[in-house]
């Protein structure tokens, strides 16, 4: 079986996902477009030798609908013989869709495949449906009352005794980190930038942080899911949290901790990671920066939905022949501050490897492209500090989590 090798990757900056935000003009096809050129003209290939450019999104209605992977190769100005294909794993759709990659190339189906992914959630559809993932569906409801994952992620504070002090004190560091990476310039690789139809740079630096976040700014923030935890809305007999009570019957009531301050925001951008076989590398001169060591998902229980994470990592080193003193460096995603507290807890990982650059809470969290994200920020961070293999996991809907290792070469 081949390796599957990393030869680079490159992404937007993260736009802020409101109708102000900086990227928001642009369609999430000529987005990703640019990305895709991007990484193009860095690496310098062949875009007619693409095998497929596998493409993650988190909602594809609207903007992001009709197979925005085919329609944004396109969009670039790529031969029509180039394809592209869209998935959807939820949160963890840019990081499988690099898995689905990895698995072409060491299959030796593939030798030179694009994966990654894209969300510009200012362009999402508005919609009054309930807020939960088993809406309109009772049967599915009866056996999983799923809840929206904000009250998921309070429940997981609930159970597991993680505070409000708990999660702000970590947004804080996810800030701090951040502002840290932003001023050092530890992305500025990976960062292209976007711009707009006149050849005008549309934006050039991530502008979600919030470097003047204070601990006693966050505790004055409420809670963003208790009202909706205790709402009934049209078409349901119960709240949310009398949902979650229901699987959760030692719950007496759930402890509403998660605020906009401490959960990942809501951004715009794009990320690709062009993953090729050795064979095929070495024959057209293209350096490798990593491997693909090992990957897994994993499933755990759907309502309180987030805790997946932790499965996955195990699985992923299990199968790699390794364990947690192996990773030299950790990104688990910053859906909300409970997910890497608990991942961190379940795994005994050193918090000082866990997202060295800050995560979501301060960047924002990109649906689809994140997890591309992550395994660039996970890949140069190696470089910065000269250290050999990082672990990326996720959580998403439907109570499920994504790994991957990668290893330097």
């Amino acid at each position: 079986m081949s390796e599957a090798w990393i030869i680079d990757g490159v992404r937007s900056p993260r736009g802020k996902g409101k109708a102000n935000g900086s990227l928001h003009h642009l369609h999430p096809q000529e987005l990703l477009g640019q990305v895709l050129n991007a990484a193009r003209e860095r690496i310098g290939f062949d875009a007619a030798d693409v095998d497929d450019v596998i493409i993650g999104n988190g909602n594809s209605t609207g903007d992001h609908a009709n197979c925005i992977g085919r329609m944004s190769v396109l969009a670039a100005g790529w031969p029509v013989e180039a394809t592209g294909v869209t998935l959807n794993r939820f949160c963890g759709s840019g990081q499988q869709a690099i898995t689905f990659a990895a698995m072409g190339v060491q299959a030796g189906h593939q030798d030179l495949v694009v994966g990654g992914g894209v969300e510009m959630m200012s362009r999402w559809e508005s919609t009054d449906a309930p807020p939960d993932f088993a809406a309109g569906n009772a049967a599915l409801r009866a056996l999983y009352p799923m809840v929206p994952q904000g009250v998921s992620a309070d429940l997981i504070a609930t159970t597991e005794g993680i505070s409000r002090e708990d999660v702000d004190a970590f947004a804080l560091r996810s800030q701090e980190r951040a502002a840290k990476a932003m001023a050092e310039g530890r992305f500025d690789r990976s960062v292209v930038p976007i711009h707009n139809a006149d050849g005008t740079v549309a934006l050039d630096r991530d502008e979600f942080p919030r470097p003047n976040t204070t601990l006693e700014g966050l505790a004055k923030l409420e809670p963003s899911f208790a009202k909706m935890g205790s709402k009934v809305f049209p078409g349901f007999e119960t709240s949310f949290d009398d949902m979650c009570r229901q699987v959760y019957p030692e719950v007496m009531t759930v402890d509403h901790v998660h605020h906009a301050g401490n959960s990942s925001g809501v951004v715009d951008g794009a990320a690709v990671v062009v993953v090729a076989s050795p064979d095929f590398a070495r024959a057209h001169g293209l350096a490798p920066r990593a491997r693909v060591v090992m990957s897994a998902a994993a499933g755990a229980e759907p309502v309180i939905m987030l805790t997946a994470p932790g499965p996955a990592s195990a699985k992923c080193l299990q199968r790699a022949g390794m364990t947690v003193d192996d990773i030299d460096l950790w990104e688990i995603n910053e859906a909300f501050a409970t997910v890497p507290l608990k991942t961190i807890r379940d795994l005994g990982i050193d918090p000082d490897r866990v997202n060295v650059n800050g995560g979501a809470i301060a960047l924002g969290h990109p649906i689809g492209a994140t997890g591309a994200m992550l395994i660039q920020t996970a890949l140069d961070e190696l470089e910065r500090q000269d250290k050999s293999t990082a672990l990326i996991t996720m959580c998403t809907g439907g109570g499920m989590g994504t790994a991957t290792i990668i290893e330097r070469i």
